[in-house]
């Protein structure tokens, strides 16, 4: 709420506290402190309070900003491609059930080939950010030390309850097509096994034909998209290396296992209806995944403590700054934590004001481009 209440005071220092309401918009399930905040309740879009962060794309909470960028039409059709995988694994009989499918796939490299890392690697530009995306939705879903009855993973410390026999949870991470490529593929060809999802695109968004060529630049793209996976699958052996008289010394570091999981997700083209899909594939397969292991994947008590414990160093931080004192072993912190918010407080001493007072950037850069609020009244 910080980063709220900062824009509510840019815009009160120069327009007044009834801008508020014509300038700011909310969403939330509490029509209560969206009025006491001073936005107009008639500007507040609601959603169901179960609905998680991560999960919460298609709700009100990512519906806004997005129509709002891309128009309603749009992201209507990005619904429609969301309701449709939603039917599907709803209704698709499991052996049929692409969620499904993948969720166990997962639950397989994980819990019984011990892989603990995925590659999410969308082979577009346009699903740069896909990877981050789902590493919050699965990371933060199915990073679980405890299964719903109380049960712990291997592990990870003491328990009253029997272990579960299984490893849950994987770590998601992931770049567009060449980028990974020449980035940590190295490690997924010869270095720890780590299951890899390719996801291609038939039709390009803008493809570029040159003349001489004989593909085009997505067609090349999509040939990396292809020998990928197969190279992961086939690898090289030292009878194919000594065929082609690659010198011996050197066929070790040629070899190629094979043998290394992967699947691919080729979408007809790459529009609003099948990012849609797309999306609902992977928030039902960590599903899927959560069922299975017995984790509640709708819950994030990890998330909690950092934020706990942060409130506490904001009390602390203040009051040494009110006093002018530093943190000492009375205050509750570790020896490490100690030492480096004294660091911090005494690093940021030379930036006290005279007087409380609400400050911008642009308060402090004197340049035509960034200009204070106060400037524009």
């Amino acid at each position: 709420m910080l980063n709220a209440r900062t824009v509510r005071t840019w815009i009160t220092a120069s327009l007044g506290k009834e801008a508020v309401k014509k300038h700011m918009v909310a969403v939330s399930t509490n029509l209560k402190l969206v009025s006491e905040f001073g936005i107009d309740p008639d500007n507040a879009f609601g959603f169901w309070d179960w609905v998680g962060g991560r999960y919460s794309v298609c709700s009100a909470v990512g519906m806004l900003p997005l129509s709002l960028q891309y128009g309603f039409d749009t992201m209507e059709k990005f619904l429609e491609g969301a309701w449709n995988i939603d039917e599907h694994f709803a209704t698709a009989p499991f052996e049929k059930n692409l969620p499904v499918t993948l969720g166990m796939l997962s639950v397989w490299n994980v819990s019984f080939l011990g892989c603990s890392a995925r590659a999410i690697l969308p082979y577009t530009q346009a699903l740069a950010k896909l990877a981050p995306h789902i590493q919050q939705v699965a990371m933060e879903s199915n990073g679980k030390g405890v299964s719903i009855d109380g049960r712990r993973v291997p592990r990870t410390g003491p328990h009253t309850a029997p272990p579960l026999p299984y490893d849950t949870g994987e770590i998601d991470f992931g770049e567009p097509g060449t980028n990974g490529q020449h980035s940590f593929y190295q490690l997924i060809h010869q270095g720890r096994t780590i299951p890899c999802d390719f996801i291609g695109i038939i039709k390009s968004q803008q493809s570029v034909y040159l003349k001489g060529e004989i593909v085009s630049n997505h067609d090349e793209l999509m040939c990396n998209f292809f020998a990928q996976a197969d190279a992961l699958a086939v690898g090289k052996t030292d009878v194919e290396l000594r065929s082609e008289n690659v010198p011996t010394f050197l066929i070790p570091h040629k070899t190629f296992t094979g043998n290394r999981p992967s699947l691919s997700i080729m979408l007809p083209a790459l529009n609003a209806y099948s990012t849609g899909q797309l999306l609902a594939i992977y928030e039902h397969r960590v599903a899927v995944q959560g069922f299975v292991w017995g984790l509640n994947s709708f819950d994030q008590w990890g998330v909690e403590l950092g934020k706990v414990l942060a409130s506490k160093v904001r009390v602390s931080m203040s009051q040494k700054r009110t006093t002018g004192e530093l943190e000492g072993s009375s205050d509750g912190f570790n020896s490490s934590t100690t030492a480096m918010l004294n660091r911090y407080l005494k690093e940021k001493a030379q930036l006290k004001y005279a007087e409380a007072e609400d400050v911008f950037p642009c308060d402090l850069i004197d340049s035509d481009e960034c200009r204070p609020p106060t400037s524009y009244v």
